[in-house]
């Protein structure tokens, strides 16, 4: 079985309220072994107690697969990058240190690559992943296209990002402000723009976070 075309997962930062029940619930899946895939990053812990949820991107040329040297990691037909197969994983972390996006972990306990998987056995089933399952602000979102703008009608979605020279397109995709004009989102642009006094001010008025 794959996952339904019809459903995509939709991160929506501005909703975040920093509850942690997505960070739980991930520890949850069946798949993930008791260990929490999902990441919950203050955006300035100085100035703010903003946070974002990060997941997987399940990018469509992931750039952990690419770079790793045993083809320990797998994207499957629908789109889900997977955690790296133990038989095949050297613990090498090429993946963790290529990643534009920060997402796979190495695991010390395993000596193994772990990171989202989209909670596969739930998706694959058209069931949502355990964390939006559990997410009480619509932070994370599993679901039709039409579902999500119909509860977004004041947001758009993006799933392109520009990394430098590199451009990434995603399975997950990104909720942004309607008005914003940006057809992707220049990662690297932002942060060379943003002052250094708020780091993170530009980022936010773009829409990313």
């Amino acid at each position: 079985m794959s996952v339904p075309e019809r459903f995509g997962f939709y991160l929506d930062p501005n909703r975040c309220i920093g509850c942690r029940s997505c960070v739980q619930a991930c520890s949850e899946c069946d798949t993930h072994k008791g260990h929490a895939m999902i990441h919950l990053d203050f955006v300035d812990r100085a100035h703010s107690i903003q946070t974002v949820p990060m997941v997987c991107m399940h990018c469509d040329s992931p750039t952990c697969a690419e770079v790793c040297p045993a083809d320990a990691i797998k994207r499957t037909e629908d789109g889900v990058v997977q955690s790296a197969r133990k038989p095949r994983c050297i613990a090498c972390s090429n993946c963790v240190l290529a990643c534009p996006f920060g997402v796979p972990k190495m695991n010390s306990s395993f000596d193994l690559m772990m990171k989202c998987d989209m909670c596969y056995d739930r998706s694959q089933a058209g069931k949502k992943p355990m964390c939006a399952a559990v997410c009480p602000s619509g932070a994370l979102f599993f679901g039709t296209r039409e579902e999500v703008a119909s509860l977004r009608p004041r947001s758009r979605i993006l799933d392109r990002f520009e990394f430098g020279a590199q451009t990434i397109t995603t399975k997950v995709k990104l909720m942004v402000p309607r008005d914003s004009t940006e057809l992707q989102v220049d990662v690297t642009g932002a942060l060379e723009a943003v002052p250094e006094e708020d780091p993170f001010e530009e980022i936010a008025l773009e829409g990313f976070l």
